[in-house]
């Protein structure tokens, strides 16, 4: 990987070596020339590096937003995408996989042939102020969404989102999360059903672990910098509950896995993305004692990184069928 340090010389190398789910929009490496034609505010951040190949600095938080303003924009016909400083500027190939692994899920229960589109409907737990999901997946599979979060100004910033693309806003209901320990108590209301629910955890169990994690990124991406360093929350950004909380992801996904089982035939799959794998032992664990009958470990390749996600359902052979019969 080629490590400089000067600004305007990064180049994406992740996407370069990716290897997502086929369907996934984001093959190979970015097409900056009919990125910049698609918005053009992104080529007031793209550069030549001295191997002649285009690229932003994914240590400054405009391109990084430009870029992905312009990728959402192209692929998915978002407009007027924009998030404020410093909140969570999520990668968009990463999180199309996530959406697109969740449709073969789905497939999967259904002899795999995907369910009618527009009955289909998913919770995205602490959606951010991007609403990256719930765009995405509307937008590539027509699904109805419930986008959750106990910020209301990530949900305000939301909606701003929503309202600039009123073909999607349509299918797309934002809930404030009142309690911030809770997480379906109080958004799952008893009319209605879920096929799916998502979720990206907050994954650190606290601030200065968040900061020192983007420090140790820095450093081996070989772009570590006085600027970083004093800043470690460059990049993708994110801020309080969209990066930790108290135990960090481990004991987030467990609360969730025991509040899930409060809901359990609200929803057919219930998942969560799980960054480290040494939560998976604990995860499992959980999933025993709350009583599932089915639980799945679905792997996402993503150039050097490994993402995953776990799934889990509380319904038997008997009620799989019935839902199936009745909704899909």
């Amino acid at each position: 990987m080629r490590s400089k340090s000067h600004k305007h010389q990064a180049v994406d190398t992740h996407v370069r070596a990716s290897k997502f789910h086929p369907r996934n929009r984001h093959q190979g490496r970015y097409d900056f020339p009919r990125l910049i034609q698609t918005d053009p505010e992104l080529g007031n951040f793209v550069r030549i590096n001295a191997h002649g190949e285009q690229g932003i600095d994914f240590a400054d938080p405009a391109a990084v937003k430009a870029l992905n303003r312009a990728l959402l924009k192209d692929s998915y016909g978002i407009q007027a995408w924009d998030i404020p400083p410093r909140n969570l500027c999520p990668p968009v190939p990463g999180r199309a996989d996530y959406v697109h692994y969740l449709a073969d899920l789905l497939a999967g229960s259904n002899s795999g042939v995907m369910p009618k589109n527009k009955l289909i409907q998913v919770l995205d737990i602490g959606t951010g102020a991007n609403c990256i999901y719930p765009l995405i997946g509307q937008s590539e599979y027509g699904w109805r969404f419930v986008a959750t979060d106990i910020n209301a100004a990530s949900l305000k910033n939301a909606q701003a989102i929503l309202d600039a693309n009123p073909a999607l806003a349509q299918q797309i209901t934002l809930r404030l999360q009142s309690s911030p320990q809770a997480i379906f108590s109080g958004v799952v209301f008893d009319d209605e059903w879920f096929d799916l629910t998502l979720c990206n955890p907050p994954f650190h169990a606290s601030l200065a672990e968040a900061s020192a994690g983007t420090q140790r990124k820095w450093k081996n991406l070989g772009k570590q910098t006085a600027r970083t360093a004093a800043n470690p929350g460059l990049n993708f950004g994110g801020q309080d509950a969209e990066l930790w909380c108290s135990g960090g992801e481990e004991a987030f996904i467990k609360r969730m896995i025991g509040e899930s089982a409060l809901v359990h035939t609200r929803c057919f799959w219930f998942t969560t993305l799980v960054s480290k794998s040494a939560s998976l032992p604990g995860i499992y664990a959980a999933l025993k004692r709350a009583g599932v009958q089915e639980h799945k470990t679905i792997t996402m390749s993503q150039g050097q990184k490994q993402s995953r996600f776990v799934a889990w359902t509380f319904l038997n052979p008997a009620q799989q069928a019935g839902w199936r019969k009745v909704r899909w």
